[in-house]
Protein backbone atom coordinates (compact mmCIF):
# COMPACT_ATOMS: atom_id res chain seq x y z
CA UNK A 1 0.00 0.00 0.00
CA UNK A 2 2.53 2.40 0.83
CA UNK A 3 4.18 1.76 -2.78
CA UNK A 4 1.27 2.69 -4.34
CA UNK A 5 1.15 6.20 -2.67
CA UNK A 6 4.85 6.49 -3.21
CA UNK A 7 4.41 5.90 -6.50
CA UNK A 8 0.95 8.36 -7.12
CA UNK A 9 2.60 10.88 -4.54
CA UNK A 10 6.16 11.10 -6.75
CA UNK A 11 4.29 11.49 -10.02
CA UNK A 12 1.92 14.08 -8.61
CA UNK A 13 5.13 15.98 -7.90
CA UNK A 14 6.61 15.36 -10.82
CA UNK A 15 3.30 16.93 -12.83
CA UNK A 16 3.09 20.00 -10.63
CA UNK A 17 6.77 20.60 -11.35
CA UNK A 18 6.58 19.72 -15.34
CA UNK A 19 3.22 21.66 -15.26
CA UNK A 20 4.99 25.01 -13.64
CA UNK A 21 7.89 24.77 -16.36
CA UNK A 22 5.34 24.50 -19.29
CA UNK A 23 3.45 27.50 -17.67
CA UNK A 24 6.59 29.54 -17.42
CA UNK A 25 7.56 28.63 -20.80
CA UNK A 26 4.24 29.63 -22.48
CA UNK A 27 4.63 33.15 -20.83
CA UNK A 28 8.35 33.65 -21.17
CA UNK A 29 8.69 32.28 -24.95
CA UNK A 30 4.83 33.44 -25.53
CA UNK A 31 4.72 34.10 -29.84
CA UNK A 32 2.61 37.72 -30.42
CA UNK A 33 1.74 37.19 -33.47
CA UNK A 34 3.49 38.95 -37.04
CA UNK A 35 3.85 42.45 -35.87
CA UNK A 36 3.60 43.33 -40.15
CA UNK A 37 0.20 42.00 -39.80
CA UNK A 38 -0.76 44.48 -36.83
CA UNK A 39 1.20 47.63 -38.84
CA UNK A 40 -0.52 46.99 -41.96
CA UNK A 41 -4.16 46.42 -40.21
CA UNK A 42 -3.45 49.52 -38.79
CA UNK A 43 -2.64 51.40 -41.60
CA UNK A 44 -6.04 49.87 -43.22
CA UNK A 45 -9.37 52.05 -42.93
CA UNK A 46 -11.30 49.27 -40.80
CA UNK A 47 -14.48 49.97 -42.97
CA UNK A 48 -14.66 45.77 -43.01
CA UNK A 49 -16.33 45.97 -46.65
CA UNK A 50 -15.11 43.33 -47.83
CA UNK A 51 -14.49 44.98 -51.15
CA UNK A 52 -11.06 43.81 -51.45
CA UNK A 53 -12.61 40.00 -51.47
CA UNK A 54 -11.66 39.18 -48.14
CA UNK A 55 -13.77 39.61 -44.69
CA UNK A 56 -12.27 42.01 -43.28
CA UNK A 57 -9.00 44.14 -42.96
CA UNK A 58 -7.56 42.01 -40.68
CA UNK A 59 -7.45 38.91 -43.23
CA UNK A 60 -6.56 41.24 -46.01
CA UNK A 61 -3.73 42.33 -43.79
CA UNK A 62 -2.59 38.94 -43.35
CA UNK A 63 -2.80 37.57 -46.97
CA UNK A 64 -0.45 41.27 -47.70
CA UNK A 65 1.90 40.11 -45.10
CA UNK A 66 2.63 36.48 -46.30
CA UNK A 67 3.16 37.95 -49.77
CA UNK A 68 -0.15 36.33 -51.15
CA UNK A 69 -2.05 39.66 -52.47
CA UNK A 70 -1.18 42.55 -53.74
CA UNK A 71 -1.54 45.81 -51.96
CA UNK A 72 -4.01 47.88 -54.23
CA UNK A 73 -6.99 46.30 -53.47
CA UNK A 74 -8.61 48.55 -50.97
CA UNK A 75 -10.96 51.78 -52.46
CA UNK A 76 -11.96 52.90 -49.18
CA UNK A 77 -7.96 53.69 -48.03
CA UNK A 78 -7.46 54.67 -51.23
CA UNK A 79 -4.03 55.97 -52.92
CA UNK A 80 -2.61 57.46 -49.46
CA UNK A 81 -3.59 53.63 -48.09
CA UNK A 82 -1.76 52.16 -50.97
CA UNK A 83 1.03 54.02 -50.46
CA UNK A 84 1.30 53.82 -47.17
CA UNK A 85 1.55 50.33 -47.15
CA UNK A 86 3.91 49.84 -49.96
CA UNK A 87 6.41 52.23 -47.74
CA UNK A 88 5.58 49.67 -44.86
CA UNK A 89 6.26 46.68 -47.07
CA UNK A 90 9.38 48.27 -48.86
CA UNK A 91 7.62 47.81 -52.84
CA UNK A 92 6.77 50.05 -54.93
CA UNK A 93 2.79 51.66 -54.72
CA UNK A 94 0.53 50.49 -57.39
CA UNK A 95 -2.58 52.31 -58.86
CA UNK A 96 -5.93 51.33 -57.32
CA UNK A 97 -7.27 48.19 -58.75
CA UNK A 98 -10.91 49.34 -60.20
CA UNK A 99 -11.89 45.80 -60.18
CA UNK A 100 -12.66 46.00 -56.39
CA UNK A 101 -13.90 49.84 -56.79
CA UNK A 102 -12.65 53.14 -56.74
CA UNK A 103 -11.65 55.76 -54.47
CA UNK A 104 -14.35 58.18 -53.11
CA UNK A 105 -13.70 61.82 -52.87
CA UNK A 106 -16.19 62.21 -49.40
CA UNK A 107 -17.24 60.01 -47.14
CA UNK A 108 -20.29 58.53 -46.82
CA UNK A 109 -22.89 57.81 -44.37
CA UNK A 110 -26.08 55.26 -44.83
CA UNK A 111 -29.66 56.96 -44.32
CA UNK A 112 -32.38 55.09 -44.30
CA UNK A 113 -36.04 56.51 -45.32
CA UNK A 114 -37.59 54.72 -42.00
CA UNK A 115 -40.82 55.58 -43.54
CA UNK A 116 -40.09 53.09 -46.43
CA UNK A 117 -39.15 50.35 -44.44
CA UNK A 118 -40.76 47.12 -44.34
CA UNK A 119 -38.56 45.57 -41.65
CA UNK A 120 -36.47 43.25 -43.82
CA UNK A 121 -33.68 42.59 -41.79
CA UNK A 122 -31.36 42.10 -45.59
CA UNK A 123 -29.78 45.31 -44.12
CA UNK A 124 -28.79 44.24 -40.64
CA UNK A 125 -27.45 40.98 -42.26
CA UNK A 126 -25.41 42.95 -44.62
CA UNK A 127 -23.70 45.31 -42.64
CA UNK A 128 -20.16 44.18 -41.51
CA UNK A 129 -20.03 46.14 -38.55
CA UNK A 130 -23.50 46.27 -36.67
CA UNK A 131 -24.21 49.63 -37.25
CA UNK A 132 -28.25 49.02 -38.10
CA UNK A 133 -30.54 49.03 -35.80
CA UNK A 134 -33.76 47.24 -35.74
CA UNK A 135 -35.91 43.88 -35.60
CA UNK A 136 -38.06 42.12 -38.19
CA UNK A 137 -41.16 43.44 -39.38
CA UNK A 138 -39.87 46.78 -37.62
CA UNK A 139 -38.35 50.07 -38.60
CA UNK A 140 -34.54 50.18 -39.04
CA UNK A 141 -32.14 52.72 -38.47
CA UNK A 142 -28.80 53.70 -38.48
CA UNK A 143 -25.82 54.62 -36.10
CA UNK A 144 -24.36 57.07 -37.28
CA UNK A 145 -21.13 56.59 -35.97
CA UNK A 146 -21.09 53.42 -36.64
CA UNK A 147 -21.61 53.51 -40.19
CA UNK A 148 -18.06 53.00 -42.18
CA UNK A 149 -20.31 54.43 -45.77
CA UNK A 150 -19.08 50.79 -47.12
CA UNK A 151 -22.10 50.62 -48.84
CA UNK A 152 -23.07 47.14 -48.32
CA UNK A 153 -26.68 47.79 -47.01
CA UNK A 154 -27.83 49.55 -49.93
CA UNK A 155 -27.86 46.16 -52.48
CA UNK A 156 -29.90 43.73 -49.94
CA UNK A 157 -32.98 46.26 -49.08
CA UNK A 158 -36.08 45.18 -51.64
CA UNK A 159 -37.73 48.81 -51.26
CA UNK A 160 -35.04 50.55 -51.83
CA UNK A 161 -35.15 53.11 -49.37
CA UNK A 162 -31.29 53.39 -48.25
CA UNK A 163 -29.56 56.04 -49.17
CA UNK A 164 -25.58 57.07 -48.98
CA UNK A 165 -25.52 60.39 -48.54
CA UNK A 166 -21.65 62.75 -47.99
CA UNK A 167 -21.19 63.27 -44.36
CA UNK A 168 -20.82 67.02 -43.82
CA UNK A 169 -18.18 68.63 -41.66
CA UNK A 170 -19.44 70.45 -38.91
CA UNK A 171 -17.48 71.95 -35.80
CA UNK A 172 -17.72 68.82 -33.80
CA UNK A 173 -16.73 66.08 -36.54
CA UNK A 174 -13.69 68.57 -38.29
CA UNK A 175 -10.18 67.34 -37.10
CA UNK A 176 -7.32 68.85 -37.48
CA UNK A 177 -4.71 66.81 -39.97
CA UNK A 178 -1.33 66.37 -37.74
CA UNK A 179 1.92 66.74 -40.25
CA UNK A 180 3.48 63.97 -41.61
CA UNK A 181 6.87 65.39 -41.35
CA UNK A 182 8.57 68.04 -39.27
CA UNK A 183 10.94 70.50 -40.76
CA UNK A 184 14.64 70.11 -39.61
CA UNK A 185 14.88 73.10 -37.40
CA UNK A 186 12.25 71.28 -34.92
CA UNK A 187 13.57 67.82 -34.83
CA UNK A 188 14.92 68.54 -31.07
CA UNK A 189 11.43 69.66 -29.90
CA UNK A 190 8.80 67.77 -28.97
CA UNK A 191 5.82 67.36 -31.41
Amino acid sequence: MSAIFIAISALAILSVIFGAILGFAAIRFKVEGNPIVQQLDALLPQTQCGQCSYPGCRPYAQAMAEGDEKINKCPPGGESTIAAIADLLGVDPEPLDAEHGVEKDVTLLAIIREDECIGCTKCIQACPVDAILGAAKQMHTVIEKECTGCDLCVEPCPVDCIDMVPVVSTQQTWHWQKPQQIIATDKGQAV
